[in-house]
């Protein structure tokens, strides 16, 4: 009984990869193999589905533990390249179920943290998840959750000192061209305030060359704008660094 308290009590931080990638190709495989039974060459189809769906549940399984090292590993890549006082408002663009936001309000005991997602059934994240793990994490106090889309921030021009965001706007359904949500979240920090967000933007088809997304962000009046890839780091194992996955991981920083 004791154990079960203790577990129930642990945060629970979720899963990055969500089960339905997991779902869709376990079902295929089990369409294809059940008409193998009219064909061979079916079973082919039902191989490489069957390949996909032990990827991702083992991709699942590696990213879900709430103490997850991985996640922390990759989280950390992101914190590590803020260069802040800590005084003042922090926004986490997507924050699921808080982990960047709470590491935040532990790391900057001044500063007020607001953590912002849309919360969408996808995912395993809630804003009630959020709140219970701030409480757990002893930040409850200095840490808000509210709801809203990284299409359209619900604050104020120049709201905040530091803006952050980790692996989110690539996932954003509403946005077209994914830098504006770059450009979106650059309105709501203040002149002057610090800027890290990490994202898959070595995907092309989503964000240009480097080269290009930093002119761009530089042409939207920033002060600093440095580009660091992050997807090399030796923790990282090499079986996710596929496109898809963390392998065009990285970090876009800088000061408005």
């Amino acid at each position: 009984m004791a154990q079960q308290i203790a577990l129930q009590e642990k945060v629970d931080f979720g899963v990055w990869v969500p089960l339905k990638i997991i779902i869709i190709p376990l079902l295929l495989t089990l369409v294809f193999l059940g008409l193998g039974l009219i064909h061979w060459v079916f079973l082919v189809f039902a191989g490489l589905f069957l390949i996909i769906t032990v990827y991702f549940a083992v991709a699942r399984h590696l990213f879900s533990a709430s103490d997850s090292l991985l996640q922390r590993q990759i989280q950390s890549l992101l914190i590590d390249h803020i260069n802040w006082d800590g005084s003042g408002e922090i926004l986490d663009i997507g924050c699921g179920n808080g982990p960047l936001t709470i590491a935040l309000a532990k790391k900057y005991p001044g500063a007020k943290v607001v953590g912002m997602d849309y919360w969408g059934k996808d995912w395993d994240y809630s804003k009630q998840v959020c709140e219970r793990n701030a409480s757990l994490s002893n930040v409850a106090q200095r840490t808000i959750f509210r709801p809203g889309s990284a299409v359209e921030l619900p604050f104020p021009d120049n709201s905040f000192d530091l803006v952050v965001s980790n692996l989110v706007f690539h996932e954003v359904r509403g946005a077209s061209d994914k830098r504006e949500l770059i450009k979106e979240a650059l309105r709501v920090l203040r002149p002057g305030g610090s800027f890290v967000f990490q994202d898959l933007f070595l995907l092309q088809s989503y964000f240009g060359t480097p080269e290009e997304l930093v002119d761009l962000v530089k042409g939207w009046g920033t002060a600093q704008v440095e580009f660091i890839k992050t997807c090399d780091e030796p923790f990282i194992p090499k079986w996710v660094k596929l496109p898809f996955m963390v392998g065009a991981l990285a970090v876009l920083r800088g000061v408005k």
